[in-house]
C-alpha cells in the first residue's frame, strides 16, 4: 500500500496486514437473511400515480452501453443520439445518464454528446478480464480521459483479490483513480466471480477505501451479473461507509436488468436501504441497454393508453 493510498481517508488501514484485518473484521453476511430481505423488497409496488416519475427517474439512471467486438462508429453515433433523445417522438422524455463504450469509441461518442450534459463513460483497465500489466491499465485510462471520457469503469484484479492480495487490488484502484484525473471512477467488482457474499462486502469496502466514486457489480460478460441480493449488500456497504467516513459512493448494478418491473424493484431497494440521497443519477446507475426500450414502452403506455409497436424503438 502506497503513501498516496493511505492518505485518502482518516483512519484508513496503513499496511497490508492492517487492511486484511480490517476487511476480515467486517460483519459476516447472513446469506439467508440478505436473500430474504431482497426478495421481500421485490414484492413492494409503486402506486400508479408515482409510476411515471419512477420510470423517468430510471431512464435518467441508465448507462446506455455497447461493449461488443463488432461495435462500429455508426452504431456508437446512433446509440449516443438515442441517449440524448430516447424517444424522438416525445421531447418530454428525459435523456439517459451516460453512454458507455470501449476506449477506441470514445472520440466518436464525444463528438455527439459534447455539451449535452450526458456523461461519457469508458471501460478501461483491460476490460473485462483485468489481466494486463498496470502500465497498460493506466495508459488505457489516460487515453480514454484524454479523448473525452468523464467516467471510467475499471475492473478489479479478481485473481489477486481471491488470492488474498488485497493490497495489490487497493493500490491498482488508487493508481487508476489518479490516472483518471477529473473523471469519476466506477470500480467493477465482477461479483459473479467473487463466490461469496462476504467477498462482495470486502471488495465493496476495499474499492471505497481506495477512492472509488461508484462500485459496480459486473462487466455483463460472465454467467452471473447483477442480482438483487448482491445489489442490496452493496447498497448497505455504501450506506455504512458514508456513516463511518462521511463520503458518499454510488452503486451501479449491471447486466441482466431488462424490465421496468425490475428497475422499479431496484428503486424501492434504494429508498428502503439508503434513502432519498441515493435516488439520483449521480449516485445510482443501471448498466443496461435493453432496459431502456422497456422503460420507453411502459412510458408510452402510461401516456397514450397503449403500447408502442415492437419496432417503434431502436434495437441496441
Amino acid at each position: 500500500m502506497t503513501a498516496t493510498a493511505t492518505s485518502r481517508l482518516s483512519g484508513l488501514p496503513d499496511s497490508p496486514a492492517d487492511l486484511r484485518t480490517f476487511l476480515h473484521g467486517l460483519p459476516g453476511v447472513d446469506k439467508v437473511g440478505i436473500e430474504a430481505r431482497a426478495a421481500a423488497l421485490g414484492t413492494r409496488s409503486v402506486k400508479t400515480t408515482s409510476k411515471a416519475q419512477a420510470i423517468d427517474l430510471a431512464i435518467r439512471m441508465v448507462d446506455l452501453t455497447t461493449l461488443e467486438g463488432a461495435d462500429t462508429p455508426g452504431k456508437v453515433r446512433a446509440l449516443s443520439a438515442k441517449a440524448l433523445r430516447p424517444d424522438p417522438a416525445d421531447p418530454t422524455c428525459p435523456p439517459v445518464a451516460a453512454v458507455c463504450v470501449y476506449p477506441a469509441m470514445v472520440p466518436t461518442a464525444a463528438a455527439v454528446l459534447a455539451g449535452s450534459g450526458v456523461h461519457l463513460a469508458s471501460v478501461a483497465t483491460a476490460f473485462p478480464s483485468g489481466q494486463a500489466p498496470l502500465e497498460v491499465k493506466l495508459a488505457d485510462t489516460r487515453n480514454a480521459v484524454a479523448d473525452g471520457a468523464d467516467e471510467i469503469d475499471m475492473v478489479i484484479s479478481r485473481g489477486a483479490f481471491l488470492a488474498g492480495d488485497y493490497a495489490h487490488v487497493f493500490d491498482e484502484i488508487v493508481a487508476v483513480k489518479e490516472a483518471a484525473g477529473p473523471a469519476h471512477l466506477k470500480v467493477i467488482l465482477e461479483t459473479g466471480e467473487l463466490a461469496t457474499y462476504d467477498n462482495v462486502r470486502r471488495a465493496s469496502w476495499l474499492a471505497m477505501l481506495a477512492g472509488a466514486d461508484f462500485i459496480k457489480t459486473s462487466t455483463g460478460k460472465v454467467g452471473v451479473n447483477a442480482t438483487p441480493p448482491v445489489t442490496l449488500l452493496m447498497l448497505e456497504a455504501v450506506r455504512d461507509f458514508r456513516e463511518r467516513y462521511g463520503r458518499q459512493v454510488g452503486v451501479k448494478p449491471a447486466g441482466g436488468i431488462r424490465t421496468t418491473k425490475d428497475a422499479i424493484k431496484y428503486l424501492v431497494m434504494i429508498n428502503e436501504t439508503c434513502g432519498d440521497d441515493w435516488l439520483h443519477p449521480d449516485w445510482f446507475r443501471f448498466g443496461a441497454s435493453s432496459l431502456l426500450n422497456d422503460l420507453l414502452m411502459q412510458r408510452t403506455k402510461l401516456t397514450t393508453g397503449h403500447y408502442a409497436g415492437p419496432d417503434y424503438f431502436t434495437l441496441d
